[in-house]
């Protein structure tokens, strides 16, 4: 049985794109820092791993290719979504 990712594809690799993408995360209720290896982010309210081996892989690759072609802009283009996420706007 081929099971479906739950990880959103990242199809357009610029600035927008990663917006997108780690908006896509958060409304999944995936959202992860991208220094984080997500084979090692364990579920709080579960205390299972939030990811199987297999979608941790895939993220690894997603987020080394952001940050090949854009590098640290990686950062700026998820702080307004965790920001979001948590709650915190910019005034």
């Amino acid at each position: 049985m081929t099971q479906i990712s739950r990880i959103p594809k990242w199809t357009d690799h610029n600035f927008d794109g990663m917006l997108i993408w780690f908006s896509e995360m958060s409304a999944r209720g995936l959202l992860f820092h991208p220094d984080d290896d997500p084979s090692e982010i364990i579920s709080i309210a579960k205390g299972t791993r939030v990811f199987s081996e297999t979608e941790a892989a895939e993220l690894r690759s997603t987020v080394a290719e952001m940050f090949e072609l854009n590098g640290d802009e990686v950062y700026e283009a998820g702080a307004p979504i965790f920001r979001a996420t948590l709650g915190q706007f910019d005034a």
